[in-house]
């Protein structure tokens, strides 16, 4: 007999989050998007997830966001090729191409500057991209794109260049194989559980072993959620190669980085360093937890994310 899920240790405060849900065309294509709390509050924050992740590995923090702040709307939207949104047209699944289409999402659902935007992991790199006056063409943006960013699990340096690029250089390997294969084989490949949960043990740092179970379990549900080998390809080329660090400077608003202080990816002292490189950031480094602050420790995130909020 299979074994049962595990329901969510977080089941109960999420269902109680209200969302609706929607979709906007941006860069020629269609976004969908989880709006969550207030539909009409001018508190908003707009939050990007991370590499093959999409909506859902967000809620925990997202509902826990609402019971610190019951006023405020969030918006998540699942980023061009992954969870419901279908790739972009142009196939720009890059850093730049993600930052365009960032910039043209918080205008269209947060017009005017008055919300934050915040983006985990890899979209901390998209969202710190989007909020950089280092713009494609190197125009400045015609307006601030937002208030304040938040950065959660930040990307300091390239992965591929960081502590962890032994791992990085084997996943790397991996996805070159899939991108050779035919069509089918290689995105099969890109879907193997087994991959999947090696990704997920190296990240879970909890000794929980319930909710160890929980989190390897919804990286089965949804880490396999891209849309096309091409995409996810562009997209994993981007992941390992960019970093928040160069856009830093180019951020003019004040900046909350919330990392993990047992994050490999993003070990702590790359995080010291990193905030120097912004003209006004601060670093909340959580004990005990590696990359996935959002699965293990959103309490934690959702309170610091909150108390920036009603300082920016």
């Amino acid at each position: 007999m299979a074994r049962q899920s595990l329901p969510s240790p977080y089941a109960t405060l999420v269902s109680g989050a209200p969302v609706t849900r929607s979709q906007v065309t941006l860069c020629g294509g269609t976004t969908h998007l989880w709006q969550y709390g207030s539909d009409r509050s001018a508190d908003h924050l707009v939050v990007l997830h991370g590499f093959r992740g999409d909506h859902h590995g967000l809620e925990p923090v997202v509902a826990h966001l609402l019971r610190e702040r019951p006023g405020l709307r969030v918006t998540v939207p699942d980023l061009p090729g992954f969870g419901a949104s279908p790739p972009l047209p142009d196939g720009r699944h890059d850093v730049p191409g993600y930052a365009a289409w960032a910039r043209d999402l918080v205008r269209e659902v947060a017009p005017g500057g008055t919300a934050a935007l915040a983006g985990h992991s890899f979209g901390s790199v998209v969202a710190a991209a989007a909020m950089s006056g280092t713009v494609p063409g190197g125009q400045e943006p015609a307006a601030p794109l937002a208030r304040a960013l938040v950065l959660i699990n930040p990307i300091p340096r390239p992965p591929v260049s960081g502590r962890g690029r032994l791992g990085v250089g084997a996943t790397a390997a991996l996805h070159s194989l899939a991108g050779a294969l035919p069509e089918t084989a290689g995105t099969a490949l890109l879907r193997h559980a087994a991959l999947t949960r090696i990704a997920s043990v190296a990240m879970v740092r909890t000794p929980e072993k319930t909710l160890t179970r929980w989190i390897h379990e919804e990286h089965d549900r949804y880490f396999a959620g891209f849309a096309t080998r091409r995409s996810l390809l562009t997209a994993f080329r981007a992941s390992i190669t960019g970093s928040v660090r160069e856009w830093a400077a180019g951020v003019e608003v004040p900046t909350l980085l919330v990392g993990g202080a047992r994050d490999d990816l993003a070990p702590a002292s790359d995080q010291k360093e990193l905030t120097t490189a912004f003209r006004d950031a601060r670093l909340v480094l959580v004990p005990g937890v590696g990359h996935l602050t959002h699965y293990e420790t959103p309490d934690a995130v959702a309170r610091e994310i909150a108390a920036f909020l009603s300082e920016a």
